[in-house]
């Protein structure tokens, strides 16, 4: 069965956006389960208002779910009042979409990582009492980590770990890298905010003209 991995990120946006991004999860949710396409959410960062999301972390199975993909990679925008400044006058609000392809390990040196093994937690039955296939990968000079459980290989759950640390190293690389920038609206993860492949409105997504398939 096909299967990908999927990113939603409002970027460095501020609260709206987070809520633009909550919008199209459900949005994009919806309409591959009408495509008989299995959303799997792997990892999930709230916003501070209820109903907004910082980004998500998707695992997408099923026939056609490439072609699906495409369809909504790129930037969207939602164009509405801002629900939490109503005098705000901004109305245009930008998130992404994007596949997550693992690493290579080859492309990573493996002095710089620290992988452990465990059993995974939750649900799983003699199953998960018995077989080491949760991994934690550590980065080693900065620290940060990452831990994948959900697939039943170890093999799967590290390079699941591995693209999630990679988006975490990414993330601090570009955060440091735009620190002393003034304006706070100059990265949004490289949003290509001229040229959305999708538009929704209110509560409503509108498909633009000319998007890809």
């Amino acid at each position: 069965m096909a299967s990908c991995w999927v990113q939603i990120t409002s970027g460095r946006g501020p609260e709206e956006c987070c809520r633009a991004a909550f919008l199209l999860l459900q949005a994009l949710s919806d309409e591959a389960a009408q495509k008989n396409i299995t959303v799997d959410c792997l990892e999930l960062i709230e916003g501070d208002h209820p109903k907004t999301v910082r980004s998500a972390l998707l695992s997408l199975h099923g026939k056609g779910c490439d072609e699906f993909m495409r369809s909504w990679q790129g930037t969207i925008q939602w164009i509405a009042q801002s629900p939490f400044r109503p005098r705000h006058k901004r109305k245009n609000w930008f998130v992404g979409v994007q596949q997550v392809v693992p690493p290579e390990e080859k492309e990573l040196s493996n002095k710089d990582f620290r992988f452990e093994s465990m059993r995974a937690s939750g649900p799983g039955g003699q199953h998960v009492n018995k077989v080491n296939s949760a991994i934690r990968v550590t980065h080693l000079p900065t620290g940060l980590t990452a831990m994948a459980q959900e697939e039943r290989s170890q093999h799967m759950n590290k390079k699941l770990a591995l693209t999630r640390l990679h988006v975490r190293i990414q993330e601090e690389q570009d955060v440091r890298a735009k620190q002393s920038q003034q304006e706070q609206w100059g990265m949004h993860n490289e949003l290509e905010r001229g040229n959305p492949v999708r538009v929704f409105q209110g509560e409503r997504f509108l498909e633009k003209k000319g998007s890809r398939s």
